[in-house]
């Protein structure tokens, strides 16, 4: 089972803001594990491209219902065949392994 599928799998722990943040060797190491994020200003993020605004707005609508399942939110900048994903979690002030579960999903759903 290849990483980005073994993520994928996985559910968010709860985050009570008492965990530290990944370092950015834990950090760069997870990355790998996830084809085309990358880390820049505190988050990491992807900008997925599709045909037209209807597959964006589904991917959107998807992504939603992963965060609320997952209750852990990115940030969003959606344009017409573009949506730039962002993920840092509050709690701790920096990045955490639910960012990369969650970043893993979006990947799942996005190869669908």
């Amino acid at each position: 089972m290849s990483e980005d599928i073994a993520l994928a799998s996985r559910r968010c722990k709860p985050c009570d803001g008492t965990a530290a943040p990944l370092t950015e060797p834990q950090i760069a190491a997870l990355l790998k594990d996830i084809r085309g994020w990358i880390c820049e200003n505190g988050v990491i993020a992807k900008t997925y491209t599709f045909e037209n605004y209807h597959q964006t707005m589904a991917f959107v609508n998807a992504s939603a219902w992963i965060s609320h399942r997952e209750d852990h939110h990115p940030d969003l900048t959606v344009g017409y065949n573009t949506c730039r994903v962002a993920y840092h979690t509050h709690a701790i002030q920096g990045i955490s392994e639910n960012d990369f579960i969650c970043a893993a999903k979006l990947d799942a759903i996005f190869s669908l």
